[in-house]
């Protein structure tokens, strides 16, 4: 399933839609944090990290070549990194090289792979293996998630450093400006507190968006049986672009996100043969199955 990752379809669309997303989900944001004083800290967590997980699924779809046909001005429209902890850059070059992997799932090709080698489990600590195992629930995800998620990241990128790997550098450089001009709006025009930010804000976006990679991928003997399809709603829909039908995605990656639903739709008895009826009617269904059990082992099957 890997292939011409970054190849594009444009529609007769306009791609429109792209376009209505991106202009509200900034005109959102801004208004959100603006007015951040006056929601109650409850309703921040829903609305801003929604806001945050769909600018999110938007850098997704723009690395894949929407809305327009420039690289240059995709990235322009989604450099600013309102999640605050991953530079768009990295981010594109390790999706790419995840779709380009042949073997999804096993960490030793796959960049974003959540499970960990065999020999690395091994060498792991009882209290490290017990979080990675409660990280596998769904509530483990959604709340220790962003913190393993950004602090293995962290790890590696300074490790490049440390060993002479400085190919990023720029690249952080510019992430850093990026990161000042959110916080230069957040903490100096709207009065919010970085913390504030952090905790209602940036968290709980990269919490939803750890829920739609939660069981994206599956270790499988048959490759093409990785990938999951997830029907959800048109709330959900909305909130990872429909990325949820993942199998139609990785199948055709440059496929615009408002044309995988139908694309699934018409094809549907195809993609379940395909994939061994790796299929969710809803994120519902997850959250009854894996709330608190660990939907598998985190250590990569060797057999």
């Amino acid at each position: 399933m890997s292939g011409a990752a970054e190849a594009t379809h444009y529609s007769n669309r306009g791609e429109w839609p792209t376009w209505i997303v991106l202009t509200s989900n900034y005109i959102a944001w801004g208004l959100i944090t603006w007015n951040h004083a006056v929601i109650p800290w409850w309703i921040l967590i829903f609305v801003g990290g929604f806001v945050v997980c769909v600018h999110g699924s938007l850098q997704h779809e723009l690395l894949h070549g929407h809305p327009t046909r420039s690289r240059f001005i995709n990235k322009s429209l989604v450099w600013l990194p309102l999640g605050l902890w991953m530079p768009f850059t990295i981010y594109h070059n390790s999706h790419i090289a995840h779709h380009q992997c042949e073997r999804l799932t096993d960490p030793t090709e796959d960049p974003e792979s959540f499970y960990v080698p065999a020999e690395d489990w091994e060498r792991y600590s009882r209290v490290r293996r017990l979080l990675l195992k409660f990280n596998n629930t769904l509530i483990g995800r959604l709340a220790i998630g962003p913190v393993i998620a950004v602090a293995t990241f962290w790890c590696r990128q300074v490790k490049m450093l440390i060993e002479g790997e400085r190919r990023y550098l720029s690249v952080w450089a510019w992430h850093l400006i990026g990161g000042g001009l959110v916080l230069y709006w957040v903490v100096g025009a709207c009065g919010m507190s970085f913390w504030q930010y952090v905790v209602f804000i940036a968290w709980p976006g990269l919490s939803f968006t750890l829920l739609r990679s939660y069981t994206e991928h599956r270790p499988s003997e048959n490759l093409y049986q990785r990938t999951i399809i997830i029907e959800g709603s048109w709330l959900t829909r909305l909130l990872f672009l429909n990325n949820n039908f993942h199998h139609v995605h990785h199948k055709d990656p440059g496929l615009a996100w408002y044309q995988l639903g139908s694309r699934y739709h018409q094809t549907s008895e195809q993609v379940l043969e395909e994939n061994g009826g790796f299929y969710y009617r809803s994120y519902l269904d997850l959250f009854r199955r894996y709330l608190i059990k660990p939907k598998d082992e985190p250590v990569y099957p060797t057999s």
